[in-house]
């Protein structure tokens, strides 16, 4: 088979997802009984209550792997997304945000009466995010509403666990990995959180086990649960056998990658005030990712991707706001 060039760095799948954060604190996070830190789907009545009790909040748009392109295309990489909106006002925001950013978006909007996702984000004095997701549209993505010839143009074809979730994206990520594959591309996955893994912890391991991922990220907690091995070395040992490239972020304790067997570690970047965790993970791909793709070292991948989640949670929201290419640039002087 005769693999062409690329013509794009990057296409994502994920959740098309407008973030509405406000301030919190831990009795209102009990009071509603949530788990602080953690992120649980609602359905449409919840995120009716939630956001009627919650304080004055901010819109800006979201959902993780749209999160990485953006930092993706703020470092210089050229990028497409595929998510399903409604023909509503968030989904409005959502093709206005990401399209202002040079990245390709295509996906025709649903129309009816099932609005754009949103997800209700809970910000502690500490910090710490807690996210309540109401998928809405974005869980109707059909295998239809592919651009099959978008994927197979991307030199890496990168997935987001939390939309593994829903049966319709599911499939649609199936079509989109053989598209992928089929082209010779590169495929990357973010296992998301510890509630996609523990429903779908199956599909995960045969994906691996099969080969289908080349690049798999994961947070310390996650890739514990993939294993189901409470010894974080162990379970990295376990799974890092299985795929090329796997990466994992330990907050403050900095990340770990293990590439073709060798393991790299780097510390967390300094961060002169933490405000708001969210889209920490989202953006640390980023930064790895844009220096892979350039064929940087590993270890200044690891640098780049700390970076890339430094800058972003100095301030609120999940995309970043300083440019990342200054930050790039003094990193590497």
């Amino acid at each position: 088979m005769t693999v062409s060039a690329p013509t794009l760095d990057v296409v994502a799948i994920g959740n098309a997802i407008v973030d509405v954060l406000a301030r919190s604190d831990d009795a209102f996070l009990a009071q509603h009984a949530l788990t602080k830190g953690g992120m649980q789907l609602i359905d449409a009545e919840m995120a009716e209550t939630l956001y009627a009790d919650m304080a004055a909040a901010r819109e800006i748009s979201g959902g993780s792997a749209a999160n990485t392109l953006a930092g993706l295309a703020a470092l210089g990489k050229s990028c497409g997304f595929i998510g399903q909106v409604c023909d509503d006002q968030l989904g409005k925001v959502f093709a206005h945000d990401i399209q202002a950013m040079g990245i390709r978006f295509d996906t025709p909007a649903m129309t009816g009466e099932v609005p754009t996702a949103r997800c209700l984000i809970l910000v502690t004095p500490d910090a710490q995010r807690t996210m309540n997701t109401f998928l809405g549209a974005s869980q109707f993505l059909p295998e239809a509403a592919l651009d099959l010839d978008l994927i197979r143009s991307a030199g890496i074809l990168y997935l987001e666990g939390y939309l593994w979730d829903p049966e319709q994206p599911r499939a649609a990520m199936r079509a989109a990995i053989e598209a992928a594959r089929g082209a010779g591309r590169k495929v990357a996955f973010t296992l998301s959180d510890n509630f996609v893994i523990d429903r779908h912890r199956a599909d995960f391991i045969d994906l691996i086990d099969s080969g289908m991922i080349d690049i798999l990220f994961s947070n310390e907690g996650e890739i514990q649960s993939l294993a189901q091995i409470d010894d974080f070395d162990q379970a990295v040992a376990s799974i890092a056998a299985q795929v090329p490239v796997l990466v994992s972020t330990r907050s403050e304790k900095g990340a770990i990658a293990v590439v073709d067997g060798q393991r790299y570690e780097a510390p967390a970047a300094p961060v002169a005030q933490i405000v708001d965790t969210t889209g920490a993970g989202d953006l640390f791909a980023a930064g790895f990712l844009a220096a892979h793709i350039d064929g940087m070292a590993v270890d200044d991948c690891l640098r780049l991707g700390a970076a890339a989640a430094a800058e972003v949670i100095s301030h609120w929201g999940a995309r970043p706001e300083e440019d990342l290419n200054l930050i790039r640039a003094k990193l590497f002087a």
